[in-house]
């Protein structure tokens, strides 16, 4: 029976519709109506060996109970992270069906009631963040059904409710923004937002591993604490875990509790999402309307002003700037060693940093060479191509020596040996990193930052063994501060020197020659 047209059905159908679209790579509207059949049997296939694996992980577990703390503890440790990424999913999928979709314009000027538009979107929000977890959890669920153990089917309610609430914490995050800065401003700020919630965990994980051993204790020491509690599984924090293993009550009151908090997101924030970004609209044009003509400035030299080019078009673009920041995080725990700990760990920052910068520099090297959107117009330019490029270079490696210009000052005052070499390991991954780049970089579309890496396999292996060379140079050379190298470690410097001198001059050899 299909749905009358108009109705929340007929809507929530065209929503999940294109959800499906996007998940899967197909484009409407392009001579691909449905996604590819390989794409679809090779999910399958994935789907089919998840549910061999779930079967034997089922089967092993079907002794443990489900009210050991040890198991309800990690059960909420893996819902805290699940949760965090499926927070971040969830606000990309908002700043998508708000801003990105163009289609809201037409939708609130039909006869359908806001209401009914807001909910279907936070429907479409919540069903496609739960379809990632669900397609691997579910096996699970399926395997317990088969085993007899019915607690595994507490994954879908489990999956379902904490989809939701996410979607709801997303969606009114994304539309306090709005309120806030305006819908302009909005879909940066939200993209920054989703980056750094998806890249939390993994933060928190590098911070734990490379903090000192007493912290290690401490937190051992508490979780052995909260173990050795009696009542620790009535803790109301171990709702979700207790819910995700098929217990009555808290699976009903978790999805009790996702169904209000949706029902009130819907009820209580439609009306200003409709006249919200009817507003944003409205006061963009208007402002647009009386803003006075910036004045023309003829002061700056061409490479100055190519720099600042490069850095406005990165701030402008959301989407890029989000993936950009993602790799600035992973810098953070590095900065913390750094700053927080009295005994700096030099070999880790040596190799990390470098490794890091490296990386970072590759990219935004990408985005300002390759990625330029209107290369005709620069080469039939007056402008000198050599000038251009090298502004364009440096406006790739400019932002991430000053990023850690901070960071490794403090570690030079501090231990100076170690300090110098790492400037040293940093400095070399960066311009050759950037070098590479600027010699075998080859045209691409700044849409696809995320695939960068299928243009060019030749720049992509020299860009590895770039930052493993000097990633190599810094571990080692930064140990050598504190104990001799031993044979094995001399060798591994030689090799690393010349591997960190040969790989720019292969880039230099197999450089694309250009008029």
């Amino acid at each position: 029976m299909r749905a009358a047209p108009g109705s929340v059905g007929w809507l929530l159908r065209h929503e999940l519709r294109l959800a499906w679209f996007n998940a899967s790579g197909g484009k409407e509207g392009a001579g691909k109506r449905r996604p590819a059949n390989a794409a679809i049997g090779l999910a399958l296939f994935g789907w089919a060996a998840l549910h061999l694996l779930a079967w034997v992980v089922v089967r092993q577990l079907a002794g443990a109970a489900g009210d050991d703390p040890r198991m309800l503890l990690a059960i909420s440790a893996v819902l805290a992270g699940g949760a965090t990424f499926m927070l971040s999913s969830a606000i990309k999928a908002s700043v998508l069906v708000l801003f990105e979709r163009s289609d809201l314009d037409l939708l609130l000027s039909s006869p359908l009631p806001s209401h009914s538009i807001f909910t279907v979107r936070l429907a479409g929000v919540a069903a496609s963040t739960a379809a990632v977890y669900l397609f691997f959890l579910a096996p699970f669920a399926h395997s317990g059904l088969l085993q007899g153990q019915w607690r595994w089917l507490g994954i879908y309610p489990g999956v379902i409710s904490l989809a939701v609430l996410c979607s709801c914490l997303a969606m009114l995050l994304t539309l306090g923004l709005v309120r806030v800065l305006g819908a302009r401003r909005t879909r940066v700020v939200a993209q920054v937002v989703g980056a750094l919630a998806g890249a939390m965990l993994v933060i928190a994980s590098q911070l734990h591993s490379l903090s000192s051993r007493e912290s290690q204790g401490r937190v051992r020491a508490l979780l052995d604490g909260l173990l050795r509690r009696d009542g620790v599984g009535d803790n109301p924090l171990l709702l979700p875990a207790r819910a995700m293993l098929g217990e009555p009550l808290p699976m009903l009151l978790l999805a009790a509790l996702a169904a209000v908090v949706f029902a009130l997101t819907a009820r209580l924030t439609h009306r200003f999402f409709a006249h919200g970004l009817q507003l944003a609209a409205s006061v963009s044009r208007a402002g647009a309307a009386r803003t006075a003509p910036r004045p023309l400035r003829f002061d700056r030299s061409l490479f100055v002003t190519v720099v600042v080019k490069e850095w406005r078009l990165i701030v402008r673009d959301p989407h890029l700037l989000s993936q950009v920041l993602l790799q600035l995080l992973f810098l953070l725990p590095l900065f913390f060693l750094i700053f927080q700990r009295s005994e700096v760990q030099v070999q880790a920052l040596g190799a990390g940093l470098a490794l890091l910068c490296s990386s970072l520099t590759g990219a935004l090297a990408w985005i300002a060479l390759s990625a330029e959107d209107a290369p005709d117009l620069l080469l039939v330019s007056p402008a000198s191509q050599h000038t251009v490029r090298r502004a364009k270079l440096a406006a790739a490696v400019m932002p991430v020596l000053a990023l850690v210009a901070v960071p490794l000052l403090w570690l030079t005052v501090r231990t100076p040996a170690a300090g110098l070499i790492v400037c040293f390991a940093v400095c070399g991954a960066v311009l050759g990193a950037g070098l590479i780049v600027f010699w075998c970089g080859r045209p691409g579309v700044r849409s696809n930052f995320k695939g960068r890496g299928k243009g060019g396999i030749v720049m992509n292996m020299l860009e590895l063994f770039n930052s493993l060379a000097w990633g190599a140079l810094g571990w080692f050379l930064a140990g050598a501060t504190r104990a001799p190298l031993s044979d094995t470690g001399v060798l591994a410097v030689i090799g690393s020197s010349a591997l960190a001198v040969v790989v720019p001059g292969a880039a230099w050899l197999l450089r694309v020659k250009r008029t």
